[in-house]
């Protein structure tokens, strides 16, 4: 979908009959039947259901067209059908296959968001210190790891146009792209020699850097520096903390973390969010309310949400077509392949 957004043409072929299986993820559905889930990743392309086996003249005219092939079978479910990546790369010079796994070009593990999270470690480190380990929200290692392939497949496009010759099949996985996104938490681990741990809404390297509860609703403040610490400090009248030499430095404040937290926790707990986060404003404090969803996409920009093609671009680019129906260019690809696009991409 990123790469549609930014302008390329994009055929998804999906199953007959079934289709994509986020199709029947829900509710809630739209008006036509298809899932919101469906709805959120598939913007900005042409839908046409093939049987591989059957119509592999069809999928190789296309692939032999094409700039791109993205594609998440299990090993060797390509070749079984008569579609082998070398051959037909070896008929498009200019092809980019990039193939997304669970977990790596070796293994035959399905991969789902949720066994990658609870893999990666990801989900050792969420949740409360005391309580289970927990998933992110969103899908976020699906998410990471389609940001890594579109990234991937314009570094490789740009290659090709130079004329660089370079390996031109991309291998991205689910538990690669988790791993790498787990940065400091990773790089904590691997220069102290200990395991990371759950901190709920705190943060392993940085006092004050957690939520907490106004006297009417949930605040976020971010501390980043000495000199914002100060400030914060100075906010909420802490001033024989920000006196101490001892918590000057972050150092000495991961030191006094439960100090530290206890006494802002009890001066925040005394005023509203919105004057704790004004006042921490004003002073150059990161900080935030805690909003909900619907809170968040109602403060989004007039015009950049759509309850049919869902959030705008976050890369830049525009929104053409809305999410397909399932087969709805079957017959125009069938006809003109790559030249379905034309008229059709300018559809609303």
């Amino acid at each position: 979908m990123m790469l549609g957004d930014l302008g390329a043409d994009v055929i998804k072929v999906e199953r007959p009959g079934h289709g994509d299986e986020t199709r029947t993820w829900g509710p809630p559905f739209d008006a036509s039947g298809i899932a919101a889930y469906f709805l959120s990743v598939n913007r900005n392309k042409l839908s046409i259901a093939a049987d591989l086996r059957r119509e592999r003249d069809l999928i190789a005219r296309l692939v032999g067209e094409a700039d791109v092939v993205v594609e998440n079978f299990l090993p060797g479910a390509m070749a079984r059908v008569g579609l082998d990546v070398t051959d037909l790369a070896a008929k498009n010079r200019k092809l980019i296959w990039c193939t997304i796994s669970g977990f790596g070009a070796g293994s035959a593990r399905p991969g789902y968001d949720f066994v990658v999270q609870a893999e990666s470690g990801w989900m050792s480190i969420t949740g409360e210190p005391d309580g289970a380990p927990m998933k992110a929200g969103v899908a976020l290692a699906d998410v990471i790891a389609g940001k890594d392939a579109a990234i991937a497949c314009l570094a490789l496009l740009t290659g090709v146009a130079r004329g660089t010759d370079l390996e031109r099949h991309i291998h991205i996985s689910l538990i690669d792209s988790a791993r790498a996104a787990l940065v400091n938490a990773a790089q904590n681990v691997l220069v102290s020699g200990q395991d990371a741990r759950r901190w709920g809404n705190a943060h392993a390297n940085l006092v004050p850097y957690q939520l907490f509860h106004a006297s009417d609703r949930g605040i976020v403040i971010a501390v980043g520096s000495d000199a914002q610490w100060r400030a914060c400090g100075l906010v909420f009248g802490l001033q024989a903390l920000i006196e101490d030499t001892q918590l000057a430095e972050n150092r000495g404040r991961i030191a006094e973390r439960k100090r530290i937290v206890s006494a802002l926790a009890n001066a925040v707990a005394k005023r509203t969010a919105a004057d704790c986060v004004r006042e921490l404003g004003a002073a150059g404090v990161p900080c935030g309310l805690v909003k909900t969803v619907a809170e968040s996409i109602a403060e989004a920009v007039s015009g950049s949400t759509s309850a049919r093609t869902g959030m705008a671009p976050s890369a830049g680019g525009s929104v053409r077509l809305p999410p397909p129906a399932l087969d709805e260019h079957g017959t125009v690809i069938r006809s003109r392949g790559w030249g379905a696009f034309p008229g059709l991409a300018g559809a609303s």
